[in-house]
């Protein structure tokens, strides 16, 4: 039998399985028609010139094919490389000549943007749009249905996914075949996943969160994936009585909310909503739960290490909290000189375990940098541990605010923001200032326009409950957030627009 360890270990038990595996409003693809086209896929690639080790790049619209296309390039001993449908051309350029993919699968609106870039570096171009027309699947009619998988060790490379960092260049993370099994297998027991299950999909499928938990998962238990273009609360609605499990970010729990026919019986025959990517407020925990009578499960991850700590299945779920670690996955705290806290104060998450990748794509300086000397992934996120063991993450060591010397932890000051009955979320950053050398500043959105506060009633209302270094020095209010894709707030667009609010 052929030993590649991702494939064998996640996808293989359910090659002939005529259950489906994909459905939506339009079709149902049971696992053997799914695993069909998966070897299509993959004898193109190789009679293309795919070898072990190249990369396939994927930018295109969310769809059954472009699923294929992961599963393909991984049995062909590819490295799968998605890639965000919002990434500009100059972007692309500079994704092409840092991987320098074999083969790119691009929406076809797109493929002339890149079509110079790409001549460049000697890419096999294929497009793939949304409704799945395009060469890729014109190029499969007359490819066999049978494929062997190419040899794969467990250490060898099956992903590169770029970080979305707020500075310089994005940082391909590379994700190895170990990566990625033990994670799945992990979250199996944790969640308690199972064939009987049926996950309502609707992440985006180039990032961690949709791809590598939701679809890995799924396809290691055998379960079914309603498995739908994006969030649309409309359509979750709709299918929410046929699926036992959910994955969102925190928008998805709120746009659901905001329906009124989300209700306890609505969500009786979901066993498990699943949160992550950004944190969730604990009013909205305590909404939801008040709603539909399930708590839901929030949990921490990055793409870098897919999942790490998490809420129990069973057992006390704290809002607020992202939970335990994981089994197999050693975590600690440490200050600003790397030493180990074992109290409740503010430190980096540093971790170790099966799930942890193996380096960023040609940069060896920053992998080593990332890592300690005994060898602990530095996550740069900042966190605190109650006595019952569950982590709280507060935030990330360079959203850490330094004003007139002074550390200030944005988290800690939108907390208490957000308390505020008028406030629905808020955003808090630095920016320059001549005096201070940065400046506390918050952005909030108000949950009803009709009922706002002025700068003055909100300073308030903070002032006993601040230190003054903490309390901001001037307050923007909003309509909205800027946010991601995943729902992460992006503070490096607002410190942009606010840069010199004190400086002019």
């Amino acid at each position: 039998m052929s030993e590649n360890h991702l494939y064998n270990t996640l996808f293989k038990a359910n090659e002939t399985n005529k259950k489906n595996f994909l459905i939506n409003n339009f079709q149902e693809v049971t696992f053997k028609d799914f695993h069909e086209i998966v070897n299509c896929i993959a004898n193109l690639f190789l009679k293309k010139g795919l070898l072990p080790g190249d990369r396939v790049a994927v930018q295109a619209e969310k769809n059954n094919l472009q699923l294929a296309i992961y599963v393909a390039t991984v049995k062909a001993g590819g490295v799968y490389l998605p890639l965000n449908t919002g990434y500009t051309t100059s972007e692309l350029q500079y994704f092409i000549e840092d991987a320098e993919p074999k083969i790119f699968v691009i929406d076809e609106i797109k493929k002339e943007n890149i079509n110079s870039i790409s001549s460049k570096k000697d890419t096999v171009i294929y497009t793939l749009n949304k409704d799945e027309s395009g060469t890729l699947k014109e190029n499969l009619l007359n490819q066999s249905k049978q494929f062997t998988p190419i040899d794969r060790d467990k250490d060898d490379l099956a992903a590169i996914l770029y970080t979305s960092g707020t500075t310089g260049k994005s940082k391909g993370a590379m994700l190895t075949h170990k990566n990625l099994s033990s994670n799945a297998q992990v979250l199996k027991d944790a969640w308690k996943f199972s064939e009987d299950d049926v996950l309502l999909h609707m992440l985006p499928i180039y990032h961690t969160h949709g791809l590598f938990v939701a679809c890995n998962l799924l396809s290691l238990v055998g379960g079914s994936m309603i498995f739908l273009e994006k969030f649309d609360a409309s359509e979750a609605i709709k299918w929410m009585p046929k699926v036992t499990t959910m994955m969102g970010v925190p928008t998805f729990y709120t746009r659901l909310l905001a329906n009124e026919e989300l209700n306890h019986e609505l969500t009786k025959n979901v066993r498990l909503f699943i949160s992550g990517s950004a944190p969730l407020l604990a009013e909205t925990h305590i909404e939801f739960e008040k709603r539909t009578a399930k708590k839901i499960l929030e949990r921490y991850g990055m793409t870098e290490t897919n999942m790490n700590i998490s809420n129990p299945y069973q057992g006390e779920r704290k809002p607020g909290t992202v939970g335990k670690p994981l089994p197999g996955i050693d975590i600690r705290i440490v200050d600003e000189k790397g030493r180990h806290i074992t109290g409740k104060d503010i430190g980096v998450i540093e971790l170790k375990g099966d799930n942890v990748f193996s380096g960023y794509w040609k940069l060896e300086d920053k992998t080593k940098e990332s890592f300690s000397n005994d060898g602990y992934f530095i996550t740069g996120d900042l966190a605190t541990r109650d006595d019952d063991g569950y982590f709280t993450i507060v935030g990330r060591d360079k959203d850490m605010i330094i004003s007139g010397g002074l550390n200030v932890y944005p988290k800690e000051i939108e907390t208490i923001i957000n308390e505020i009955s008028q406030v629905n979320e808020s955003a808090v950053f630095g920016i320059n200032h001549k005096d201070f050398g940065e400046a506390v500043v918050a952005a909030v959105v108000f949950n009803d326009t009709s009922n706002i506060l002025s700068e003055e009633d909100i300073l308030e209302k903070l002032y006993d409950k601040l230190a003054k270094f903490k309390q901001p020095k001037k307050i923007f209010f909003l309509d909205h957030l800027p946010r991601n894709s995943m729902g992460k707030v992006q503070k490096n667009k607002l410190r942009q627009v606010y840069k010199d609010y004190f400086i002019n």
